[in-house]
């Protein structure tokens, strides 16, 4: 929305800077976007005087004009045929540049000196008239002063602010309604234009014989019809013309623009037919026919359904309700006498034939987000005036109107107790009372506060929310603005008590808290958590090579890049890599929580969401490398993950199974086991792959079924037991094996071949001699009884037993 500072000073005295302004409005909830200049260009444009006019000595179409522009006299050469003396100009001084570039000069025609440019509007980009200069003495009322700024004295809006609504806030889509918090926001008065019936004929009897029809209340609760007959179409006033050219708007003509106006300024969408258009003397607002077709204003054919709301006449439909009028109704040139109408027409009606049709048009913006009710009557009334006043014409006496469902609104209570605990700073009960008030809304004492409120001497109010707030639902809606206009920005900032009643001690673990516990372990690992969309693309699966089979279509995908709900983490996963490979970082350990779809007949929604840990790694394995040494992140690191999250959850040791096969992304793939039951999967990406994702080392990837590790970890006990008291002895032992055995096969065996003293068994050392078959793997053993201090010489004979298993059960040598 579009906020004028001009405009806006002709309903609150606002006498601030557009900056400070677009702060507050800010910490209101409406922010500043841009800060707009629309006349930037015409700053150093001066208003002249033509003292002197004389025609060109060697010219039939020039003029030698001397010009006043208070500090000097300037000499210009015009060729405008309307150029004249004791007009008052805008005058382009030498140095100044024209919209478009142009840079102004000094200049010599056929001999005589110029010395700038007496302007047309569209040298000052007003408007496309080129037909003679700009005369201010003709357009608009003075007084005027050579050498004033043009902008000034033209009463240019040169500070417009962009500011974003959001969809709750339809009230602020209209300077009245941004006056309205500017009004609330500096405790200034806020005053609506006065309704000016002074040189206005209200003798039409244009209404007498038509009639209003509305089907429902629920499609329009309330549509007015004023008439105005007698019109002449033309220009609006200059003023007029160029408030809308700052407000984004183009002026098309008197008729047409005072609704224009009026919806900026009031917020209510207006729209004019043609009266003689209008065939059989009825007006009826009805959803449309299946099958109906209408032209609408932009010339294109349009099919509507019953969802539709139109304005029909006696023969077919004129006009598409709240979205766009029709061709066979349009103002024209030769118009004489128009019909205007003022309504207010269901939201989700108007959305869904806006989004239908692909006509956002600004009055359905603004019918979607709810139009202010109680503004109607006032906004036809003054719209109909400003017509009959620039088009000469005679106003009708009377208004048609039918108000089916007239606006109540809801009464809702407020307890100042409730408002300083949500708040959490004591409030006056003036304040409170103020700052309702001034934004539209009705109080009074609720002779039913509750004993507890009176005992603490805390006021109670019953609140009336006005039409122009619909969003006003429940007591805690007017807290919010309580706190919005005292300032978030002055609450003290304090943690709030969280309250944790015992008897809630020993409950188990929420889905959340548990999830929750886990990204926490994550981020102490250093792993950084990232978040992408549920959406994914079937071309992307099928580039990685996923199944096609379970996948979920989606029937109107956001982009044709994203139609498909996610069967797999990898693919997000990927493309974060790629995005921070671009922006060079090439170092990533990430991890993600989301939900992986599938079609399943048997659910409700026919989809199983199933929430994964997904984990990345690429890089190198430490972000600096002293005092570590400098090595890439690998499989180890991956497994070690997973290792240290079973351990975090009392899992017990997980299970790695290379995937026969492995899945199509993956070279090589494991397979996840926990506590027997398949639990994801881990490994490399194919490089070809990684390429295609910009990787520069190798891209290690894991997803886990935390669904299964919450229900596990569920049902894990805890047993106690006593800590060690001898101490444990340890023996290394190097195999060699080929290079298709698995570590875990290994370290299986020496666990069946060991006495129950063994106490762990882990791999410390890899070694992979070149051009050799074989690799060396040095196992750590760890005895420990916990009757007695075991003895080297019985160890050792544990360790040749186990041994001579492996030499047995296995290839290998030791």
């Amino acid at each position: 929305m579009l906020l004028s500072i001009n405009w806006l000073r002709e309903f609150v005295p606002y006498e601030g800077t557009a900056e400070d302004l677009g702060a507050r409005l800010t910490m209101l909830g409406l922010e500043l976007e841009e800060l707009k200049h629309p006349f930037a260009e015409l700053e150093k444009m001066l208003v002249g005087y033509i003292a002197e006019c004389d025609p060109h000595p060697d010219s039939d179409h020039l003029t030698v004009c001397r010009v006043d522009v208070g500090s000097e006299t300037l000499n210009i050469v015009c060729g405008a045929p309307n150029v004249a003396k004791g007009q008052y100009v805008v005058v382009a001084p030498v140095g100044s540049s024209l919209p478009g570039g142009l840079a102004v000069k000094k200049a010599r025609l056929r001999g005589q000196e110029s010395n700038g440019i007496i302007c047309s509007e569209r040298e000052l980009g007003l408007s496309d008239d080129h037909s003679g200069i700009l005369v201010l003495n003709e357009a608009l009322a003075g007084p005027f002063t050579p050498g004033k700024k043009a902008v000034d004295v033209m009463g240019l809006d040169t500070e417009v602010l962009e500011l974003g609504v959001t969809p709750n806030r339809g009230d602020c889509l209209s300077i009245y309604g941004l006056a309205r918090e500017v009004a609330v926001a500096y405790n200034l008065p806020l005053t609506l234009p006065k309704l000016d019936y002074s040189g206005v004929a209200a003798n039409s009897r244009a209404l007498e014989t038509l009639r209003v029809e509305v089907e429902n209340g629920d499609i329009c609760p309330v549509y007015r019809l004023r008439a105005i007959e007698d019109l002449k179409v033309g220009p609006s006033p200059a003023r007029l013309r160029w408030r809308l050219q700052a407000m984004g708007q183009r002026a098309i003509s008197n008729l047409v623009d005072v609704t224009n106006y009026i919806m900026l300024e009031l917020g209510q969408p207006l729209h004019s037919f043609d009266y003689h258009k209008v065939r059989g003397g009825v007006v009826r607002v009805a959803m449309a026919r299946e099958g109906e077709k209408l032209v609408t204003l932009d010339g294109q054919e349009r099919a509507l359904t019953p969802r539709d709301i139109t304005i029909r006449d006696a023969e077919g439909a004129i006009g598409i309700g709240g979205v766009m009028g029709a061709l066979n109704s349009e103002i024209d040139s030769g118009s004489r006498a128009v019909l205007l109408e003022g309504a207010v027409f269901g939201p989700s009606y108007i959305r869904h034939t806006a989004k239908r049709l692909h006509l956002p048009s600004e009055a359905a913006y603004r019918f979607e987000r709810c139009v202010d009710q109680g503004m109607n009557a006032y906004a036809l009334e003054r719209a109909a005036l400003l017509i009959a006043k620039l088009g000469q014409g005679r106003v009708s006496a009377g208004c048609l109107e039918l108000e089916l469902k007239p606006w109540q609104g809801p009464l809702l209570p407020l307890r100042l107790a409730r408002v300083e605990k949500l708040i959490g700073v004591p409030f006056k009960p003036e304040f409170c009372v103020r700052t309702l008030e001034k934004l539209g809304c009705g109080l009074k004492a609720d002779p039913n506060a509750a004993k507890v409120d009176k005992a603490e001497g805390k006021e109670v109010w019953q609140v009336t929310a006005p039409s122009h707030r619909p969003d006003l639902e429940r007591e805690v809606d007017l807290i919010e603005e309580v706190a919005r206009v005292y300032g978030f920005e002055n609450l003290p900032e304090t943690l709030p008590m969280a309250n944790r009643p015992l008897a809630l001690a020993g409950q188990p673990e929420s889905r959340f808290q548990f999830v929750d516990r886990v990204k926490g372990w994550a981020a102490g690992l250093g792993l950084n958590e990232v978040i992408t969309f549920s959406f994914v693309g079937h071309k992307e699966l099928d580039f990685l090579g996923a199944p096609e089979e379970g996948r979920i279509y989606l029937a109107n995908p956001l982009t044709s890049e994203l139609d498909a709900l996610r069967s797999y983490l990898a693919p997000g996963l990927l493309n974060i890599l790629r995005n921070n490979l671009a922006k060079g970082v090439n170092d990533l350990r990430i991890f993600e929580f989301a939900n992986r779809f599938n079609k399943d007949p048997q659910s409700e929604t026919t989809a199983s969401e199933v929430m994964h840990l997904g984990l990345l790694l690429h890089g190198e394995r430490f972000s600096t490398p002293w005092p570590q040494l400098a090595a890439e992140a690998d499989y180890q690191d991956l497994k070690g993950l997973v290792e240290a999250l079973c351990a975090k959850l009392g899992l017990g040791a997980p299970e790695f199974k290379k995937s026969e096969p492995a899945l199509p992304w993956l070279a090589p793939g494991v397979d996840l086991h926990i506590c027997g039951r398949p639990a994801g999967y881990l490994g490399r990406v194919k490089a070809d792959l990684a390429d295609a994702y910009h990787a520069l080392r190798p891209v290690w990837l894991a997803e886990i079924n935390m669904d299964l590790l919450y229900d596990l970890h569920r049902q894990v006990k805890v047993n106690h037991k006593p800590l060690p008291v001898y101490p444990p002895v340890r023996r290394d032992i190097t195999v060699m094996a080929p290079r298709g055995l698995m570590a875990e096969e290994i370290m299986a065996v020496i666990r069946q071949s060991s006495p129950p003293v063994l106490e762990n068994v882990s791999m410390v050392d890899l070694f992979e001699p070149e051009n050799s078959s074989e690799r060396n793997l040095t196992f750590r053993l760890t005895y420990r009884s916990a009757e007695r201090t075991l003895k080297d010489a019985e160890v050792d004979k544990f360790r040749e037993q186990v041994a001579e298993n492996l030499t047995q059960a296995l290839p290998v040598r030791v």
